[in-house]
Order: structure tokens, then C-alpha cells, then sequence
């Protein structure tokens, strides 16, 4: 049985999120949010770089859980670049624990039929090599999600502060783009999903970097075995997650 059209084309969160505004960000943890004027220490899902950006009065939504077992009760799942007194704000979601979750329902739901047409089958965090890919579809697609976050749209916000150097750490991508690629046979397909978490520009391969040597040459190579780059669109707002677009990228 297929799975298209088997599931509404929205990702709908169990509660309606909170608004709030981040005041700062002390470690890579924890964010201080102004809720409701109490300022309260939340999860913050990304350990790495977000953009560019000083996080100084940031508007953000935010889930709440009601685990006992958590040290904190809220989590920052968007923030936005609009002014904080904006009404209907632009969001850019941030959780990327979360976008496999999202990734799925709309496998399942047909939205990606670009990509994958008929989809029939769905398994999720299948070993090959020492790796585990995030998704074999159908028993013959190998699909592997990275939610990118290091580059955002905040040039002249005045939260941005001067561009960062280029990332290095590079070994997980590169183990990644290897194993992804030796799934490529005959009959068998290698996708790599760039998946944003607002409507995001199509990405361009960065200019030749000396210290990226190592993530370019293995991108190469891995396309040159036949792995498959596409982008995702999502867009996320106090209700959910949207579909916005899909599409095949041709960086090579």
C-alpha cells in the first residue's frame, strides 16, 4: 500500500507553542527566554553555531514538556529575525533532533514525490558500515538528512555580529558522504537532503577553502558515484510544520 496521500500534508505539534524572547545564550545548552516577562532557562537543541548571530532580544517559540526527568521545561524550537513587536513573524526553526520526525511525514505523506514516487516501505536508522543512514526507503533508497544551521539569513540584523570563519569539523559529513555512496548499485539510489526549517535560498557549494579541503573532495567524489543532492523547504509556525518545496540540486 502506498503511503500517498495517507496522512494530512501537515507535521501538527501535540500543543500550540509558546512566544517568547531570547535574552541570551550563556552556553550551548541553555537559552535565557523572556516569557511572559519571567526570564526562564530553556533547552536549546543546537550545540553548534546558529548563523551568525549575538543571541540579544531574538523572538523564538518555544514546546513545553512535562517530564519530570528534564532539567529544563522549555525548548526553543524557531527563532526569528523580524522585530520583536511584529505580529505575523517569519520563523526558522532550530531543531534539528526533530527533522528526521519531519522528514518521514512527509515521505509518508506523498509531499516528496519529486524525490520518491510510490513510496510503499519506510525504515529509519538502518546500519550500513559503521553508519547508521537515516532512512532506506522501499529497500532501495538510502537517504541521509543534515539540517544546516551555520548559515542564515541575518546579514544587517542588528543581532549579527562579524562572519565567522568557515566550519572545520568535517569528519562526520565526509564519514557520511562515503557511506551513503558505497549504497549506490545497480537499482539502488544515494540521496543527500539538505532540509531547511524555513524557505531557504537553493544552496550554493561555498567557494574553494583551503582548511575545506577534505569535505569538498569527498563531495566529489561522492557525486561522482552517483549520490543525489536535494533540497527541502519546510516552514514552521506555533501550529506545525508546512511543506513548502522540494527539488533536486545540481552542485557539480
Amino acid at each position: 500500500m502506498s503511503f500517498v496521500g495517507a496522512m494530512i500534508r501537515k507535521y501538527l505539534f501535540p500543543q500550540v507553542l509558546l512566544e517568547g524572547t531570547i535574552k541570551s545564550r550563556p552556553n550551548r545548552f541553555i537559552m535565557n527566554v523572556d516569557i511572559g516577562g519571567h526570564i526562564v532557562k530553556c533547552h536549546c537543541p543546537v550545540t553548534g553555531r546558529i548563523g551568525d548571530l549575538v543571541f540579544d532580544q531574538i523572538p523564538c517559540l518555544l514546546s513545553e514538556s512535562d517530564s519530570a526527568d528534564r532539567k529544563t521545561r522549555f525548548t526553543v524550537e524557531a527563532i526569528s529575525l523580524d522585530p520583536i513587536d511584529k505580529k505575523d513573524k517569519s520563523w526558522i526553526g532550530i531543531n534539528q533532533t526533530k527533522a528526521n520526525d519531519y522528514v518521514n511525514h512527509f515521505i509518508r505523506a506523498g509531499a516528496l514525490s519529486a524525490m520518491l514516487r510510490g513510496v510503499r516501505e519506510v525504515a529509519r536508522e538502518v546500519r550500513q558500515g559503521s553508519s547508521r543512514i537515516d532512512f532506506l526507503v522501499d529497500r532501495k533508497v538510502f537517504l541521509e538528512v543534515k539540517t544546516p544551521l551555520f548559515d542564515l539569513p541575518c546579514e544587517g540584523h542588528p543581532s549579527c555580529r562579524a562572519r565567522h570563519g568557515p566550519l572545520l569539523s568535517f569528519d562526520r559529513m565526509i564519514k557520511h558522504f562515503g557511506e551513503v555512496s558505497r549504497t549506490i548499485a545497480k537499482g539502488r539510489r544515494g540521496i543527500m537532503l539538505l532540509c531547511y526549517l524555513y524557505d531557504a535560498k537553493p544552496f550554493q557549494v561555498p567557494r574553494p577553502e583551503p582548511r575545506a579541503a577534505r569535505i569538498q573532495k569527498a563531495a566529489r567524489a561522492a557525486d561522482s558515484k552517483g549520490l543525489e543532492h536535494w533540497q527541502l523547504n519546510l516552514r514552521i509556525d506555533e501550529n506545525g510544520i508546512e511543506f513548502v518545496r522540494c527539488y533536486k540540486l545540481e552542485l557539480f
